[in-house]
């Protein structure tokens, strides 16, 4: 007569890991509150010291000193510096996703180059003097540089590698133009030193006015992109297999990197790093899906920009840096950091 034998006693289940996705959401939520603790400094802080109260009472009071200083200056700063952060992080995010280089920046596809040249030949050759024109100027030229490189990158065919290319070859042509015409111009040259450095100072209602739709526009249609991209990742055919439609997605994904980037450098010039480091620190915990990339960077760049221009402000009282000069310092540290860990995770 068989006997059954005894069950063997079972093991403890393992506790289930942490719901990642809870974990990223939460996170989202601390980096909200980061950003209006960043936004609420930037309104408070600034060149001239003021008091809490003064601070209050210029932002609630419609007349007065510091009604001008707080209203005037702090807050439309405020508003643009969070939209570009903004626009710059999802743009390069945008970028790194296109040409799946951890390391691209919006500057890579030639865009701020398009921008730059673009007002150098309005104050040379048409005498635009204002901001106000500058806006229109800019963001004509980062339109024109996205669709050329476009075109040379094989439009329907463009690729990676191509549209990088590209992009860089157009960009080394116009910043050689561009300083040609600013050393030949002694007048252009005094009115673009202030404009190339970058900057949130000369923010004005008008001019996020006129850069708001556009920064609209490019949000939504880069949020929209996020399924499409995350496919496009994973290699050509298998996002064939999976779907996609390569040439859409690659056309529309450098139509969104160009206005969003094209609006930015329109109203505050080329401000370098903030689309590169955001992203690449952001897919480090979120990993590589670019549906939490994108929301991510939306928030986080905001508060790299606003933070460095509030450092800006502080550190050479009672004159200022530029936000393009912090973010340079910065950036150039991190960037060397970035490629040289990437180096050693090659090896």
């Amino acid at each position: 007569m068989l006997v059954d034998s005894p069950p063997e006693p079972r093991a403890e289940a393992a506790p289930a890991p942490p719901n990642r996705r809870a974990i990223r959401a939460l996170g989202l939520i601390v980096s909200v509150v980061i950003l209006a603790l960043v936004v609420l400094a930037s309104i408070a802080i600034g060149a001239k010291g003021l008091s809490p109260a003064q601070v209050w009472h210029g932002l609630f009071h419609d007349s007065g000193t510091y009604a001008d200083v707080v209203v005037g200056d702090r807050l439309s700063r405020t508003v643009l510096g969070l939209l570009a952060g903004a626009a710059l992080g999802l743009s390069g995010a945008v970028l790194q996703a296109l040409t799946r280089n951890p390391l691209a920046d919006p500057g890579l596809l030639g865009i701020n180059a398009g921008a730059s040249a673009a007002v150098v030949t309005a104050i040379t050759f048409f005498g635009v003097t204002s901001l106000n024109g500058y806006v229109w100027f800019a963001f004509l030229g980062a339109a024109a540089v996205g669709a050329l490189v476009w075109f040379l990158g094989g439009s329907r065919g463009a690729t990676p590698v191509r549209l990088a290319l590209a992009g860089t070859a157009i960009s080394a042509a116009l910043y050689g133009y561009l300083q040609a015409v600013m050393i030949m111009d002694d007048a252009a040259l005094g009115r673009m030193r202030f404009w190339t450095v970058g900057s949130l100072a000369s923010a004005t209602d008008a001019t996020i006015t006129q850069v708001l739709p556009f920064l609209v526009a490019g949000t939504v249609l880069a949020l929209a992109l996020a399924r499409p991209l995350n496919a496009l990742a994973m290699g050509d055919d298998t996002a064939r297999a999976l779907g996609a439609h390569l040439n859409r997605t690659r056309a529309l994904s450098m139509a969104a990197a160009t206005v969003l980037c094209g609006a930015v450098t329109a109203a505050c010039g080329p401000i370098v790093f903030v689309g590169l480091m955001v992203p690449h620190v952001v897919r480090s915990f979120t990993g590589p899906d670019l549906r939490w990339i994108l929301p991510y960077a939306t928030v986080l760049s905001p508060v790299l920009l606003l933070g460095a221009d509030v450092v800006g402000r502080i550190v050479a009282r009672p004159a200022e840096l530029q936000v393009g000069i912090v973010t340079a310092v910065l950036g150039g540290p991190v960037f060397i950091f970035l490629v040289r860990r990437r180096r050693v995770t090659q090896l």
